[in-house]
C-alpha cells in the first residue's frame, strides 16, 4: 500500500523508528534502528512494506530498495516471518545474503538468528536463481570471489555511533574489543560499520 514515506525521524527505539509526516507519526520496524539516530530531526525517505495478518498490521522500513526487495523475497520462504527476515537483514548486507543463497552456502546462512539447517536449505531451494531483480547494476562483482571491504573507524563519529549501537544490541565490551581491530578503513558510514561488526560477531 505504501511504497515509501518522506518525513522527519522523531524517535528511535530498540526495534523501530517513528517518522513524522504531516502531523502523523508512522511506526516503522527496521533491521538496525540505531542507524537512524544520525537522521533524527532530519527529513528522510524510507521505503516501506505493510504486513497484514488477522491480529496485526505493521509497517517495516528500509533505507535501501534492495533491502525491501530482499525482505519481501525472504517472506516467501516457509519458516521465515517478518521478524526473521529483519534479523537476517540486520546481520548481513543484501548482496552477501544473495551470494550465500546462489552459492548454496548453508554454513553462512545458519549464522543468522533463527536460521537452522532446514530453513537455510529452504531459502536456497526457494530463492536460488530468483533474486536477480534484487541485485542492483552497481554490484557487478556480487557473484564473483572478492575480498570484503575494510570498514572504517577513521571517522570517529561514525565509528562511535556504531559501537553504541552494538552495545544497545546487547554485545559486551569484550566482544566488541575483540573485533575492533578489524573495523578499519576510510570513508564508511556507521551503517556499514555495524553490518561489518555483526558479520564478524556471528562468525
Amino acid at each position: 500500500m505504501y511504497e515509501y514515506i518522506k518525513g522527519t525521524v522523531s524517535q528511535v527505539g530498540p526495534e523501530y523508528v517513528v517518522v513524522e509526516n504531516n502531523g502523523i507519526g508512522y511506526q516503522l520496524y527496521t533491521a538496525n534502528p540505531f542507524v537512524y539516530s544520525k537522521y533524527q530531526n532530519q527529513e528522510i525517505q524510507i521505503f516501506t512494506y505493510q504486513h497484514v495478518r488477522e491480529d496485526l498490521i505493521a509497517l517495516y522500513g528500509f533505507l535501501a530498495i534492495e533491502e525491501k526487495l530482499l525482505f519481501m523475497k525472504l517472506l516467501n520462504v516457509s519458516g521465515i516471518g517478518p521478524k526473521g527476515a529483519l534479523a537476517i537483514l540486520a546481520s548481513g548486507a543484501p548482496q552477501q545474503v544473495i551470494t550465500a543463497i546462489e552459492e548454496e552456502n548453508e554454513s553462512f546462512l545458519t549464522k543468522f538468528p533463527g536460521v537452522g539447517k532446514k530453513t537455510a536449505r529452504q531459502m536456497i531451494l526457494d530463492l536460488k536463481g530468483k533474486l536477480q531483480d534484487v541485485v542492483p547494476d552497481y554490484f557487478p562483482s556480487l557473484f564473483s570471489d572478492h575480498e570484503e571491504a575494510e570498514v572504517s573507524h577513521g571517522k570517529d563519529e561514525a565509528f562511535d555511533e556504531a559501537i553504541l549501537a552494538l552495545k544497545a544490541l546487547g554485545y559486551s565490551e569484550r566482544e566488541i574489543k575483540k573485533i575492533t581491530p578489524k573495523l578499519k578503513g576510510e570513508g564508511h558510514s556507521s551503517d556499514e560499520i555495524i553490518r561489518k561488526a555483526l558479520q564478524l560477531l556471528l562468525k
